[in-house]
């Protein structure tokens, strides 16, 4: 008995001080991270971020694309032809002396060659003039999109910090227990050593023992899955080790009387863009309707003969001449078949959705500005409630234990103090949590989640 009561005690210590030295291994080697650095990290490094930026950039590209139906199109072209077999065309004798006949003569040359430049200038296009505006348009919307992408991060990488703070914070008290209790264990082997405890209170505290140690193997888990979370919503490799400073979990007040503008919202105003860029879709429609104008213009060289044309000289029967023209085109549509009628309302049809899509949104932000104002109350007085608990629930093992340890109090009585004193723990972490997550929400209600990188 006395060999695996001390396998156990060396068991104990040995958990103690390998927790210990884990402990400060990876503290000294992981990267202090607060909640302003994690989010300033994932703003740089998430793909999301990235890709939103390049949706910016690629904006420019586009306005540029719809800029250039404004700007004169020119063209070079350049052709040889070899006829092999030249057309005969039926022609009045009188032309080759024949009165009265009719001869079949060939018509052009064995080769020609020809080359010029040739412009189209835009004078008048509705479509093209909505176009332009819409593109502008496209551009703020990819830049109102960034920044509700850049939110978006925020509160994922927000959330998962403090779900990662909380699951450490549980590790910890069940450290904090597993200590306790293995000091209450030695002692209580002392005792039964001495003939003054039962086998029964040994071995119910070693099956506690057991019990936590796995426990905290689940907890060291799910600290390591939520870390990889964290890691992964920051764009961070996952094999870098963090350590979470406990300042960054302190209960802070937060405005609760005034309800945020939902105008200013990035949601609503990417809403408000879309609206914007559908009517433009609808113009751009419209313009259908109107007439075209066009300047066009060329100029040509053109060169004949029985050789090829290239490099050869009138004395080789190859002779070049130029022309050119310019011209105004002018289109007016009359009928299309209902066609253009039938796509404005269907774009009609888009826009009405929009605004429906807009006030739902509306009240979806009013909704989740109520939520979490009601949740950051509610919070207060439960954190309040289980830091008082916890309290009591110190004092109350702290007397269970000492009068354990006198023979005034029976066993059973100690472990559920302890227990109670570890749900209490936990409970309050949780609060602590619930709390840090509605402050989110608040905050984002707000539109303020950008001060967090502040």
């Amino acid at each position: 008995m006395k060999t695996r009561s001390s396998f156990i005690k060396l068991k104990a210590i040995a958990f103690i001080i390998g927790a210990s030295l884990f402990s400060g291994s990876v503290s000294a080697q992981s990267q202090t991270l607060t909640l302003k650095d994690a989010i300033k990290y994932a703003l740089e490094n998430k793909a999301d971020a990235k890709k939103a930026k390049l949706e910016v950039e690629n904006s420019e590209y586009q306005i540029q694309e719809v800029r250039s139906r404004a700007l004169p199109q020119i063209s070079a072209n350049g052709n040889i032809t070899y006829n092999p077999i030249l057309q005969l065309n039926a022609l009045p004798g009188d032309f080759f002396g024949a009165p009265g006949t009719t001869i079949l003569a060939p018509l052009g040359q064995k080769w020609t060659a020809g080359g010029g430049v040739s412009l189209t200038q835009n004078i008048f296009d509705q479509a093209v003039f909505t176009g332009l505006k819409a593109a502008r348009s496209t551009r703020e919307f990819y830049q109102i999109n960034a920044q509700l992408t850049e939110e978006q991060v925020i509160e994922r990488v927000a959330n998962n910090y403090y779900e990662v703070f909380v699951q450490r914070e549980k590790l910890a008290v069940i450290d904090s227990n597993y200590v306790n209790t293995t000091k209450a264990k030695s002692i209580i082997q002392g005792q039964f050593d001495n003939g003054l405890a039962k086998k029964i209170d040994l071995d119910r505290i070693t099956v506690k023992l057991y019990n936590i140690n796995t426990q905290r193997q689940q907890l060291i888990n799910a600290v390591q899955l939520q870390e990889n979370a964290l890691k992964f919503y920051m764009g961070m490799p996952i094999e870098t080790p963090i350590t979470l400073p406990k300042t960054e979990f302190e209960v802070t007040p937060q405005a609760l009387a005034e309800a945020p503008n939902t105008a200013t919202r990035t949601e609503y105003l990417l809403i408000e863009k879309q609206e914007q860029l559908l009517d433009f879709q609808k113009k751009s429609i419209i313009a259908e309707y109107y007439p075209t104008l066009s300047l066009s213009a060329g100029y040509n060289y053109l060169g004949q003969g029985p050789e090829m044309p290239l490099f050869a000289k009138p004395a080789d029967g190859v002779y070049w001449s130029d022309y050119s023209t310019i011209g105004l085109n002018l289109k007016i549509p009359i009928f299309t078949g209902f066609g253009t009628r039938a796509r404005v309302r269907q774009a009609d049809v888009d826009l009405r959705k929009i605004q429906a899509d807009k006030e739902d949104t509306k009240l979806s932000l009013d909704l989740a500005f109520e939520n979490a104002r009601t949740q950051i109350e509610n919070s207060l007085i439960t954190i309040k409630n289980q830091k008082e608990n916890a309290q009591l629930a110190q004092e109350v093992l702290d007397n269970t234990r000492n009068n354990y340890y006198q023979g005034l109090a029976p066993l059973t009585d100690l472990l559920d103090a302890e227990n109670a004193l570890v749900e209490a723990q936990n409970n309050y972490t949780s609060a602590l949590l619930e709390y840090k997550l509605a402050e989110i929400q608040l905050i984002k209600s707000k539109g303020e989640l950008r001060t967090l990188t502040n």
